[in-house]
């Protein structure tokens, strides 16, 4: 039988909104506060956390500013090293999403995933960057190119995937293959044409590939920029769909779930999805 699993989510509004700030500043108070409540999860005994999208500042990317390219920093690096301090202090495996500088003049949306003894396990690159009003991030980001890489963590096996990632089922169904029981979503999604899309792709990517998800997102609304209400929401879905924690729309919050992992192999006994798939009718979604 396989244990339970205590997880935990922080949405937060970011502390500081004024572009003539030095943005190491808003770096830094954005992380001193995110510590805070670090503390409380490691306090309330979570087991495995997970924070918001480029969770150390604000959501930058509806403007196109070459300011926060000083945002970005190496993974590992500084931000990594913090937070393996406190992984280890609480015996908690953290994802850590940053903004990651690879070299000079090249930048990634990344999450870096820290293990219970604070040794650091790998990162994702977060594979599908939009480019629309609102939402330029292919200023700031490459896509992905380190797969789909699944964390063997010391608590249950895990796999993150990326705000925008979550309109696409074909990475999803990648962490499944890949072995992933839980699949972290930090994002930082405002209030518009998506929000309705936000309890209805995940629960169906839980299903459809017979894992737990965590749905992170951010609170708030951030000036200069204005483009909305970032409407939080951060919840916990098991492999059936249904919906085990959930975080108000306005507040900063910590939410926590105990998974189930032996629920997996129950959903998975019944049904047969990855017994059932036809791998070799699907060329046309590469050749297409």
């Amino acid at each position: 039988m396989r244990q339970s699993v205590k997880c935990g989510l922080i949405q937060l509004s970011n502390p500081i909104n004024d572009e003539t700030v030095p943005v190491a500043d808003i770096q830094k108070a954005a992380l001193d506060k995110h510590i805070e409540w670090i503390h409380k999860a490691g306090q309330a005994g979570v087991q495995i956390l997970c924070l918001q999208e480029i969770f150390n500042g604000p959501y930058f990317c509806p403007g196109q500013d070459p300011r926060w390219y000083a945002a970005a920093e190496p993974i590992p690096g500084p931000t990594t090293t913090v937070m393996q301090a406190l992984a280890k202090q609480y015996e908690m495996v953290i994802v850590v999403p940053l903004y990651e500088e690879h070299q000079r003049g090249v930048y990634y949306n990344s999450a870096a995933v820290i293990d219970a003894d604070g040794t650091y396990l790998g990162k994702y690159r977060k594979q599908h960057i939009p480019q629309t009003n609102g939402f330029w991030e292919k200023y700031y980001f490459k896509p992905g190119n380190g797969g789909y890489p699944v964390f063997e963590t010391r608590y249950a096996k895990i796999g993150v995937y990326i705000c925008y990632d979550r309109h696409f089922p074909e990475g999803a169904r990648c962490l499944g293959l890949n072995g992933a029981e839980i699949v972290f979503n930090p994002s930082a999604t405002v209030a518009g044409l998506s929000q309705y899309l936000w309890k209805l792709e995940q629960p169906a990517h839980a299903v459809a590939n017979g894992y737990y998800v965590g749905a992170i997102n951010r609170v708030g609304t951030e000036a200069p920029w204005n483009i909305g209400k970032f409407y939080g929401t951060s919840y916990f879905v098991n492999p059936r769909g249904q919906f085990l924690a959930e975080g108000s729309e306005d507040d900063d919050e910590l939410v926590i779930a105990d998974l189930d992992l032996s629920q997996i192999d129950e959903v998975r006994k019944t049904w047969q999805f990855y017994r059932d798939r036809r791998p070799e009718a699907y060329d046309e979604l590469v050749e297409l």
